[in-house]
């Protein structure tokens, strides 16, 4: 996978975070899983991979399966 898909799953991700679990904005968002508002806006943005430390927190605060969290990136 190149970078610009890296960067469009990322976005494809919190996008489909925010639809499924209705959460207004990213910085509500950010708040849900115990992130900084700018650490969503890295993420959005591609400067920041979506690692295990933001699959634990989706898991964790929002009760996703790992395999849960990779289909709604893909």
């Amino acid at each position: 996978m190149n970078e610009m898909d890296e960067k469009k799953n990322a976005a494809k991700l919190l996008d489909a975070l925010r639809e499924r679990f209705q959460i207004k904005n990213d910085a509500a968002l950010a708040r849900e899983l115990d992130l900084t508002p700018g650490t969503i806006c890295k993420l959005r943005s591609g400067a920041l991979a979506v690692g295990a430390v933001v699959i634990l927190r989706i898991h964790e605060y929002l009760g996703l399966t790992v395999a849960e969290i990779r289909a709604l990136a893909a």
